[in-house]
């Protein structure tokens, strides 16, 4: 499923009533919500459905796998999903 595909599916569950623009502002909120939760908190849990949270890579050496010379791989920072028990069970 993309984005487009989910907008409308937003919109079938919002109603007849509901437009196209509203299910995609809808759809934003929520996104920009939980970017900005993990980014404060580092954390957003949804009951039910999962939890985001930050992931810290650490610094490792690495091979260039064209030429296999060592190369150092800096570390990072990454947003995980871990899905819940009930999400996992549905599948």
């Amino acid at each position: 499923m993309n984005k487009a595909e989910l907008i409308e599916s937003i919109q079938a569950a919002l109603g007849k009533d509901a437009t196209k623009r509203a299910a995609d502002e809808a759809l934003e909120a929520v996104l920009n919500s939980i970017a900005q939760g993990v980014q404060k908190d580092k954390k957003v849990q949804i009951i039910g459905f999962g939890t985001f949270e930050v992931k810290n890579r650490a610094a490792r050496i690495g091979r260039n796998p064209k030429t296999g010379e060592s190369m150092k791989i800096a570390a990072s920072q990454s947003v995980g999903f871990k899905p819940s028990s009930v999400l996992k069970g549905s599948l």
